[in-house]
């Protein structure tokens, strides 16, 4: 009967021990199947006749989706008409739409430091961070709207890059909508319409 019993059992033992050299093959080798080879950005690799590890893109491909946008247009994603130089107007079409969704994205992204109104007295400097300029300043009032774009791509000072959380048509919608903060801190009386005008005029007696 044990007899019986132990060769009945030779074939699990064998699917076992089987099972078991299977799992253990990865670390059998010398190089372990868990740690690939990889390059580090621009190593050499001997593979390609032209000695890179870093593949050019294949031709006649179309880069897709919300960060593979195809660039053909330098002023728009950069804000740059030369590598010093900046847009002076935005190259979109500002209407009502755009400043409710540059409104939107400033006050999720911009008001923490900048403020609601633009005057840098955001929530993040009354807890004691750094305060950046108001948009009100002469200085930036001036600025070309290009410098805002690359800014808000990039960052300035203490202020992080935030290419890859705001997309370009939303940074120029932010950008349409500090022009607005500003001319409404700065617009002259005689320029509103009448009726607004005398609005205004009342509420100041």
């Amino acid at each position: 009967m044990n007899n019986r019993l132990t060769l009945k059992s030779i074939p699990s033992i064998v699917f076992l021990a089987a099972a078991v050299l299977l799992m253990a093959g990865c670390d059998l080798v010398p190089l372990h199947m868990r740690v690939q080879p990889r390059y580090e950005p621009l190593d050499p690799s001997a593979m390609w006749a032209d000695g890179m590890s870093a593949r050019p893109i294949p031709a006649n491909t179309i880069p897709r989706g919300h960060w593979g946008e195809i660039k053909i247009d330098p002023i728009y994603y950069t804000g740059k008409i030369t590598e010093t130089g900046y847009v002076q107007q935005m190259p979109i079409t500002v209407n009502r739409a755009t400043l409710q969704r540059g409104q939107e994205r400033f006050n999720i992204f911009c008001s923490p430091c900048h403020g609601r109104v633009g005057d840098g007295q955001g929530m993040i400097v009354q807890r004691g961070l750094k305060k950046p300029p108001s948009f009100h300043d002469p200085r930036l009032v001036d600025s070309p709207d290009g410098y805002f774009f690359d800014v808000m791509a990039n960052g300035f000072g203490v202020m992080y890059g935030y290419a890859s959380r705001i997309n370009p048509d939303d940074r120029w919608a932010i950008v349409a909508y500090i022009r607005a903060l500003q001319y409404s801190q700065n617009v002259h009386l005689d320029s509103l319409p009448a009726d607004v005008r005398q609005q205004i005029e009342s509420q100041l007696q």
